[in-house]
């Protein structure tokens, strides 16, 4: 049966969510206080890697569908997904307490030879990742949703129960917002902050999530490179500060000694939507079924095409 549907929010998790509601049929239109390019999915680092968030065992199950679905848009015209190799470090004081098992069954997981390991570092595992250009990939996916019939709008709800007044259903994906259209207490803003610089010929992602205090990463894009990063709990500041600039850049020239001397290109600030568990689930509501699908912290895109087919499927539950 095909339903008359509102999408809230227009990042990752509604574009993707919208798409796949017209896939199924429906008649899509979405509603979003910020759009493209004023949403926190504009400007992630959006490499496949399923970091803080939870639980586990569903993250696991959203993140292997989403890397499925992105194994496919390799050769879409004009997506932006990037196969790259990606090297996930583990510090000797981390290295007992770390759980891998997450990557073993990954196209190219192996153990890391001694020669790609920085100094200071024990171990680390090599996998076949994606990085996906946010410049390109919500460009391409918004534009994908308006060819097929959907439309946006930029409007602010107080509730879903506001756009059901409108539609036979709603699927709600309002990243942090759900702390008011839900009344989500368990919303936590987490903010991040990363560095832009030329690319001066790299092309495999670093990560290092193990060596207390923030995260650090090195992802090549075609043509620029995002270094990263911060996780500053309860900051929602979008100002960026010149002095984490300089730490994170010193953080990453450890991991990766070519960006020394790559040129600058900018600073940005982002506001993680983290929670203790992605919300994936159905809840009815007087007027119609709302779907929820939000929360995903820090890995909007990685788990963006598998918390969106689930959601989808919870519609016809």
């Amino acid at each position: 049966m095909d339903l008359d549907v509102i999408v809230i929010g227009c990042g990752v998790a509604g574009l993707s969510s919208a798409r796949l509601l017209q896939e199924a049929g429906h008649r899509v239109r979405i509603w979003a206080r910020e759009l493209p390019p004023r949403t926190t999915s504009n400007i992630a680092a959006a490499f496949w890697y399923p970091y803080r968030v939870f639980p586990r065992d569903r993250v696991d199950a959203w993140a292997r569908d989403s890397y499925a679905a992105f194994a496919r848009l390799v050769d879409a015209p004009d997506a932006g997904v990037l196969p790259r190799q990606a090297l996930e470090l583990f510090p000797a004081a981390a290295s007992a307490d770390i759980d891998a098992s997450w990557s073993a069954a990954l196209p190219g997981a192996r153990p890391a030879p001694a020669d790609d390991l920085p100094p200071g570092y024990v171990g680390g595992q090599l996998f076949d990742s994606f990085v996906v250009e946010t410049p390109r990939y919500i460009p391409w996916l918004r534009a994908r949703f308006l060819a097929a019939g959907g439309t946006i709008e930029a409007r602010a709800v107080d509730s879903p129960s506001e756009a059901l007044r409108e539609a036979d259903a709603v699927l709600h994906c309002p990243g942090l917002g759900a702390r008011e259209t839900a009344g989500d207490r368990a919303m936590l803003p987490v903010r991040g902050q990363l560095v832009r610089v030329e690319n001066p010929g790299i092309s495999r992602v670093i990560v290092d999530e193990h060596s207390g205090g923030a995260i650090t990463y090195v992802v090549p894009r075609s043509r620029d490179v995002i270094l990263g990063g911060t996780s500053d709990e309860g900051d929602e500041n979008l100002e960026a500060d010149p002095a984490t600039t300089e730490a994170i850049v010193a953080r990453c020239l450890a991991l990766e000694p070519r960006l020394a001397g790559a040129a600058r290109l900018g600073v940005l600030v982002g506001i993680r939507p983290c929670r203790p568990e992605v919300r994936v689930e159905r809840e009815e509501l007087q007027g119609g079924p709302v779907i929820h699908n939000y929360g995903h912290g820090g890995a909007g895109i990685t788990l963006s095409w598998g918390c969106a087919a689930e959601a989808v499927s919870l519609l016809g539950a």
